[in-house]
């Protein structure tokens, strides 16, 4: 019998954080993944794709996970379609229930079982969609997203086992430096 969600939950939080050196390749990586999926995922449920994430910013040291944001139709034709097509490719499923509103998450890994991608799939109205603000932001302002950089190294190292403490840790600033990205794109 398989592991519990609960039981996958504590491992997937207490898995090695690290942060590597920017590489061209994740740029390719995300290409790749999302070609993938609109190959695999019906049409009619899936609009936009975009790469987010630290993995997303040229020259930004990253944990070497490509994070994707994927819009979809519907979390209910999420979970009854998509979870189980990918759930049969491999991917760890979890449904996010931390954030508002909940999301579909997929964990891709490689061969060996480190992570190399994270799916997030979300609806239009959702605000994760402002994450695509601090991405630009930091790609726009090399200086931010150094400090942004040394944050994470350090978060890092203090949190090596933690992932739930290392993100809580990187909330005001990511919050912060949004709340900016939004002003500065949207000026009034």
């Amino acid at each position: 019998m398989g592991k519990s969600l609960k039981q996958r939950i504590a491992e997937a939080v207490r898995e090695e954080i690290s942060i590597v050196a920017y590489d061209s390749e994740w740029p390719r990586m995300f290409e790749i993944e999302a070609e993938y999926l609109r190959s695999l995922l019906p049409r009619q449920l899936i609009t936009r794709i975009e790469h987010f994430g630290s993995t997303a910013v040229p020259g930004l040291a990253a944990k070497p996970i490509v994070d994707l944001l994927v819009e979809v139709r519907s979390l209910d034709e999420t979970r009854s379609v998509i979870v189980p097509l990918l759930e049969s490719e491999g991917y760890d499923y979890f449904w996010r229930t931390d954030t508002s509103p909940p999301y579909a998450w997929f964990i891709k890994r490689d061969a060996e079982g480190k992570r190399t991608h994270h799916i997030h799939m979300v609806e239009a109205s959702s605000k994760l969609w402002e994450r695509l603000y601090f991405r630009d932001y930091l790609r726009e302002f090399p200086d931010e997203a150094g400090r942004y950089e040394e944050l994470k190294m350090l978060l890092a190292e203090k949190h090596p086992n933690d992932r739930i403490a290392y993100t809580k840790a990187k909330t005001a600033f990511i919050t912060a430096v949004t709340e900016r990205a939004k002003q500065y794109y949207n000026p009034a």
